[in-house]
């Protein structure tokens, strides 16, 4: 990947469908995200979005979410999308989904995706999949990674997946309340942990674990920048400025989209740059040499 090239990095993208023809959620859960988002969300494949985010010069970090022990949902094969991303080095980057209840199983599971793989990262639902992240036993995946050296991406706060449905199809919010994960953040301070979107209705928490644990991030997708929380706006000018990413949450907001209604946010002229890329490429250690304003 030609880092000076790229102009931005998405580092959350979503997987929705696989060469097959197979989704990565049921169709309820799909029309649910739907309707929340206030638009048809596309099921893009892997190749699909290569060729999309390539037209924007824009790097993206892919996965998919196993939710198949919760929602009885086939998971999207890991291998399959990132032996595809391999076709895409210019522009993809893989994480995995690896689902906790998975046990063992899971952690020989992670070592094989980046060792065999080249996996970079994984990705967790803390709602979607019914877990608690401080739970001790999910601890010896967390070790896993950690001795792997690729990050732990965490969804927080809201999710679209399940609004609006009764009992929201049985998927609990406070799984992905932040505090949860800052416990993981102590235990694990060689895991990089990324905290994903902004964490409503536990922003400040989310602010106070990146402000407090060096190993911690903050990406911004999810929301149209517009609706950001003013104080998320303040940290990412101030003590945040180097803790927090740009992410789209593709194809549920366009990467296009989050770009035009953050050009209207109050960021600071030499802020921006980091936010873009800079802080993503330290992050997901892409070039160890880089470095940034």
């Amino acid at each position: 990947m030609d880092l000076q090239a790229t102009t931005a990095i998405d580092v959350h993208v979503h997987v929705h469908a696989d060469a097959h023809g197979h989704l990565a959620v049921d169709d309820e859960l799909n029309a649910a995200a739907a309707a929340y988002f206030r638009s048809e969300v596309p099921q893009p494949t892997v190749g699909q979005i290569a060729e999309y985010y390539r037209t924007l010069n824009i790097a993206a970090v892919i996965f998919s979410v196993d939710t198949e022990a919760t929602t009885g949902h086939p998971a999207l094969s890991n291998e399959e999308i990132a032996d595809t991303a391999a076709e895409y080095p210019d522009v993809l980057i893989p994480f995995a989904s690896v689902d906790p209840a998975r046990g063992q199983a899971g952690v020989l599971a992670a070592r094989r995706l980046v060792e065999d793989h080249a996996v970079q990262g994984f990705k967790f639902h803390p709602s979607l999949q019914a877990f608690e992240p401080n739970d001790r036993s999910v601890y010896p995946l967390y070790e896993e990674l950690q001795s792997l050296g690729v990050p732990a991406l965490f969804h927080t706060g809201q999710t679209g997946i399940g609004a609006g449905l009764p009992g929201g199809r049985g998927i609990k919010l406070r799984y992905s309340n932040p505090m949860l994960i800052d416990d993981v953040a102590a235990d694990f301070p060689g895991l990089t942990i990324i905290l994903a979107h902004p964490s409503v209705p536990w922003q400040d928490e989310a602010i106070s674990i990146a402000t407090h644990k060096a190993n911690v991030y903050i990406d911004l997708s999810g929301w149209s920048p517009k609706y950001f929380p003013p104080q998320l706006v303040h940290a990412a000018n101030t003590l945040l400025r180097r803790k927090v990413l740009f992410g789209s949450d593709y194809p549920m907001i366009t990467p296009e989209r989050w770009l035009r209604d953050f050009e209207a946010v109050d960021i600071k002229d030499d802020v921006r740059p980091m936010i873009l890329k800079d802080n993503a490429i330290r992050a997901l250690k892409l070039d160890r040499t880089e470095r940034t304003a």
